[in-house]
């Protein structure tokens, strides 16, 4: 792979390509350092196991094999002793699989769409974050989430996160449009039939939960990532609608450039990275007033770990400031915490990424996996889950 380009390309694809859930249970199993089935954090660290073995998206673990200036694994094996072997995976599915039927894995990356099938399958174990001297300095606002924090418990510990915003071209709208709606009212889509992009993914159901939110609050969606089945069908027959204006539906956002600057998108779902490649006097991108979904992953620790030590030492060391700002850098996503951005290679990284802006911040819904327990608290009522999306993603999109 050649740089950052190369690799933004396959992380796209990947991310994208997160969407086939199979939702099943699995028994917590023992694991070493003090981590069982009941569900305890560890309470101390013993001596360095000498290796570590990494589940996580491409991009994220560069040890210099790829591009021999992209490199922070060697650091952390000198550092630490600790060894790391890597696997990346191409979905989140894929991803849950491998932890399920392995025990070969001791860290993983997941994105907000596995960590709650993973956290309710007993697959990770609850974090001591005392014993992560990196994450006092991690945003206040990426932690004790959903997607990462369960009954109080800390699953996961963050490594950066983005947003998935509303890009546009400039000769189409000379105003910077304020709202979704350009995408979602069928009356104003329809003026944009066939040049419309849309992300390729049943989680992007959430992010028509979050139009009909602002624009039909008496279906009573107070979380996107938590739909009855009402509120699912609705989102999704909204989706069919939309989905007679899309032009494509994109996994690699290189190809949403490419369609952009060809003229055969005009106004769709992108990412800051992606916006960073194309003419800001030609297009443009902003967060609408109905608000935004995003990422932010989490690095988990396996229940079944036999490496906790090493495992610990990673999480610390890939949310260390120098580490996270190569890592985040790279991949195209802003970091874990200020103190990275003062290692960025490109002075303005974070300006351009919005790190730390919590105005900013507050207006994404962080991806979340779907449960039948509703995620905004409803008792009296059983949830979507992810399963359930991916079948009306099958409908959507015919």
């Amino acid at each position: 792979m050649n740089g950052k380009h190369t690799i933004s390309r396959l992380v796209a694809a990947v991310f994208a390509a997160a969407t086939i859930i199979s939702v099943a249970g699995c028994g917590a199993a023992s694991a070493s350092g003090g981590s069982s089935a009941s569900g305890k954090a560890i309470d101390k660290l013993g001596k360095p196991e000498g290796q570590v073995s990494i589940l996580a998206w491409p991009g994220y673990v560069e040890d210099g094999s790829n591009d021999p200036n992209v490199d922070w694994v060697s650091q952390f094996e000198k550092d630490t002793g600790c060894q790391v072997t890597s696997k990346t995976y191409g979905t989140s599915d894929e991803a849950y699989n491998l932890i399920k039927t392995s025990d070969k894995y001791d860290v993983v990356a997941a994105s907000g769409d596995l960590t709650l099938r993973l956290i309710n399958g007993g697959l990770v174990q609850p974090l001591n974050t005392g014993l992560i001297p990196s994450y006092k300095n991690v945003y206040s606002f990426l932690k004790n989430r959903d997607f990462n924090t369960v009954d109080g418990k800390t699953y996961g510990v963050p490594h950066g996160y983005g947003a998935n915003m509303l890009m546009y071209s400039k000769s189409t709208f000379p105003e910077a449009p304020t709202s979704w709606d350009v995408m979602f009212d069928s009356s104003k889509a329809s003026q944009y039939k066939g040049k419309i992009g849309a992300y390729d993914s049943p989680i992007y159901i959430a992010d028509a939960a979050i139009y009909l939110m602002k624009h039909k609050p008496e279906l009573g969606i107070k979380n996107p990532y938590a739909l009855d089945k009402d509120q699912l069908k609705a989102a999704t027959d909204l989706l069919k609608e939309q989905n007679a204006n899309v032009g494509e539906y994109w996994s690699d956002y290189l190809k949403l450039i490419q369609s952009f600057q060809s003229g055969d998108t005009e106004v769709g779902v992108g990412w800051q990275v992606a916006y960073n490649q194309l003419d800001s006097s030609k297009y443009g991108i902003v967060v609408p007033q109905e608000g935004v979904t995003g990422w932010s992953d989490s690095w988990m620790i396996s229940s079944k770990t036999k490496n906790t030590t090493c495992a610990y030492k990673w999480l610390d060391y890939i949310d260390s400031p120098e580490a996270n700002a190569k890592a985040t850098e790279y991949f195209g996503e802003a970091p874990a915490s200020s103190e990275a951005c003062k290692f960025a290679t490109d002075k303005d990284f974070c300006t351009k990424y919005h790190a730390g802006d919590e105005a900013y911040e507050k207006q994404i819904w962080y991806w979340t996996t779907p449960i039948s327990d509703c995620l905004d608290g409803r008792k009296d009522v059983k949830c979507t889950d992810y399963t359930e999306w991916t079948k009306a993603w099958q409908e959507i999109k015919g």
